[in-house]
């Protein structure tokens, strides 16, 4: 058999943006092999068990491959998986362009261009998949704007509101590490080539410590796990801060180089109400360990010992605190000093140190030749069902799905699938597969997967600029965003050059800067190596140490802010939450994503569904609140809140502690009551970045 191998990258929702090594038949066309690429300086080689499997996705029987709409009288609603397709029938792009084009006119005209909501995340993370000719499209529309924060808002406004730029640890350095901190992440799950850097720094005499309420593969693999109590993390590392202060721990010389606010914050740690005594009593730790991790930790980087690092992940901020969480967690390094010292500082996100022109892919100014003459109003992705059910000034009649499973994955689902269900409301869904967004669907487009189609990469885990190529033709009629809403665009706004520019020009755009991390990042390198290290400032030993000086900070202070103090607000669904008072919902419950997924992505297939089998349906209960209820494993139970219900299979799990239970995402029409784990959580938004609080949701079980 002739082959060719191609150089691709994953581009899917995860911090590592894995290099990709594409076997393809040159007979046949078709792929034969994915694996890692050695060469990748992070990923080196070995890809995650969700994406080894990845032919299964491309070639899979389901895959969506032509476009169709639905036909006359066919009720939108739950449609029985496998006979989705009877429900629509087969049309050409033309005319489902010119469909999508006329009803989006019309639209316009009789309630207002806003009342068009385009709908997507990061069902690719590609700088043009994610976010190019799609928003030059909405924006020359007018219509409304989507604020994109179900995912990582709060934690991004808090790293930027403390540091100024989302920027941190390279993963490489936690192999010099002396202490491993892993707080709100399941490294196993959804950052598996951090582990052996990780793994590296423990064969060298560094500890791990796990914070996480749910006992996750890493936690298992941890020498500490501290099962924290959901939404106290801000009163943890306030505990933490009030040891290091009280016991002079602290790096004076750097905080007064490096930071603003030290004093106020200091005296602010120093209450007795952060102490590590009453932190135990609320976050469910105790005092000893709180008081030896934190010293601990403070002496780390200190007289020959190896520096402190922290990967602090996602988890941490989808509670109703979970921005002062991040913040509060980020300014540790900033009190010790450890990013002084390679193998110290925190890690939650790379995603700005990537100088892409994002406003010359997107085009924002376009917003001023749309009928508005303005920047169109902001919409919450995480108030979709408010947006659907009663947004008025006007009111939402077309909503574009794209790069998401909207009915899946957005909060408060009953909501949302109510304004999904109306009959009045025009949906669109650009996607691979049958979800339960295109059982809502008045007409679905066939999306590209990332072998398909040409792509740039950034990432949010390491600091690797990569191209990804096409490896092989799109299957079917499959079209990548880019393509689809170009095509929009000319017809809509004919002679408008902006739509004209394809896959090579948008990416020779995105890479028209003259900033000085990307010296060496061009077209022709990318596409010649694959991937290209960005260019950080070193110092005199080439080390790169991010927030070692001040003149990395990019706060309006020029300094790490430390103010204003992270104050601890219990979360209205907690135990210690108003929520909690009339004792109707007891139980927090974690909304959790499943390992073999990509949030909803992977979830149909067979072999993934194989890998998630023994957690398909279940709540994890512990004993406790499972023998107070008389629930016995593999009892049937219902879990309800006043949003919604769901029917899952008790099974007593040492995973959870008392007065906490879990249950995993998928999707609902794979579940035996058509619902999931969304019809529990709310549209309460974070403190800061008005993100979602999917881990702040309390609920009753009951069999």
């Amino acid at each position: 058999m002739l082959t060719r191998q191609v150089h691709a990258v994953c581009t899917h929702d995860c911090p590592d943006s894995c290099g990709v090594l594409v076997t393809v038949d040159e007979l046949s066309g078709r792929a034969v092999k994915v694996q890692g690429d050695p060469a990748h300086p992070v990923t080196r080689g070995f890809l995650c068990g969700k994406v080894a499997r990845y032919l299964e996705r491309v070639y899979s029987p389901e895959r969506l491959l032509y476009p169709m709409k639905r036909k006359a009288g066919v009720p939108k609603g739950p449609l029985v998986k496998g006979r989705e397709a009877e429900a629509f029938e087969r049309i050409t792009w033309d005319e489902a362009l010119e469909l999508i084009a006329a009803k989006l006119k019309k639209t316009a005209e009789e309630f207002g261009s806003e009342s068009v909501l385009p709908y997507s995340y990061a069902g690719t993370i590609g700088q043009l998949g994610f976010g190019s000719m799609d928003r030059r499209f909405f924006h020359r529309m007018g219509a409304s704007q989507l604020d994109r924060t179900i995912c990582a808002s709060a934690g991004g406004a808090a790293l930027k509101q403390v540091y100024g730029v989302k920027l941190g640890t390279a993963p490489q350095d936690f192999a010099h590490a002396g202490l491993v901190i892993v707080w709100g992440g399941n490294v196993h799950g959804n950052n598996i080539h951090l582990w052996p850097f990780i793994e590296e720094a423990r064969r060298s005499g560094a500890r791990l410590v796990v914070i996480d309420p749910y006992r996750t593969r890493t936690a298992a693999l941890a020498d500490e796990h501290w099962a924290i109590r959901p939404g106290t993390d801000p009163l943890l590392a306030l505990a933490m801060m009030h040891v290091i202060f009280r016991d002079k721990l602290e790096d004076a010389g750097y905080m007064r180089e490096c930071t603003v606010g030290g004093e106020e914050l200091r005296e602010f740690a120093l209450r007795e109400e952060h102490s590590p005594a009453r932190a135990a009593e609320i976050c469910g730790i105790s005092a000893e360990a709180i008081e030896r991790v934190a010293r601990e930790y403070a002496r780390c980087g200190r007289e020959g010992r190896k520096a402190a690092a922290i990967r602090l992940n996602y988890g941490i901020q989808r509670s109703e605190n979970g921005g002062t969480a991040a913040r509060a967690v980020c300014m540790l390094p900033l009190i010790t000093g450890s990013w002084k010292k390679r193998g110290g500082g925190v890690l939650l996100s790379t995603s700005g140190s990537f100088p892409f022109e994002q406003e010359r892919l997107q085009m924002p100014e376009l917003m001023k030749k749309s009928p508005l003459k303005r920047a169109a109003r902001m919409v919450n992705m995480n108030e979709l069902g408010i947006a659907l059910t009663e947004l008025d000034g006007p009111p939402v009649k077309a909503l574009f799905v794209y790069n998401c499973n909207a009915a899946a994955v957005a909060p408060d689902s009953e909501r949302v699938l109510k304004g999904l269900r109306r009959e009045d409301l025009f949906t669109v869904v650009h996607e691979q597969f049958f979800t339960d967004t295109t059982d809502y669907a008045d007409v679905v487009l066939p999306a590209t997967t990332f072998l398909e189609h040409k792509e740039l990469m950034g990432a949010y885990g390491h600091l690797y600029a990569q191209v990804s190529l096409k490896a092989i033709e799109p299957l079917g009629e499959a079209r990548m965003n880019v393509w689809v809403f170009g095509e929009l665009g000319k017809r809509m706004f004919p002679g408008e050059p902006e739509f004209e520019d394809g896959t090579e020009e948008l990416i020779a755009q995105a890479l028209d800067t003259k900033h000085a991390w990307f010296t060496d990042v061009t077209k022709a390198r990318l596409e010649r190596e694959g991937h290209v290290a960005l260019q950080l400032p070193a110092n005199d030993r080439g080390e790169v140490l991010p927030f070692s000086t001040h003149e990395w900070f990019q706060t309006p202070s020029g300094r790490g802010e430390l103010t204003p103090v992270p104050k601890f607000v219990a979360p209205v669904e907690s135990r210690t939450g108003a929520g909690a008072s009339d004792g109707r919902f007891p139980l927090e419950m974690l909304a959790r994503k499943a390992d073999n997924y990509m949030n909803t992505t992977f979830a149909n297939l067979p072999g993934h569904q194989q890998m998630e089998r023994k957690l398909a349906g279940v709540l994890e209960m512990h004993e406790l609140d499972a023998a107070a209820r008389g629930i016995l494993n593999g009892d049937a139970v219902t879990v309800w809140n006043e949003r919604g219900k769901i029917a899952l299979t008790a099974q007593l799990s040492d995973k959870v502690g008392a007065g906490v239970v879990s249950a995993r995402l998928d999707w609902q029409k794979l579940s035996a009551d058509g619902t999931n784990v969304n019809a529990l959580t709310s549209q309460r938004l974070t403190d800061i970045g008005g993100g979602a609080t999917f881990y702040s949701t309390l609920v009753q079980v009951s069999k």
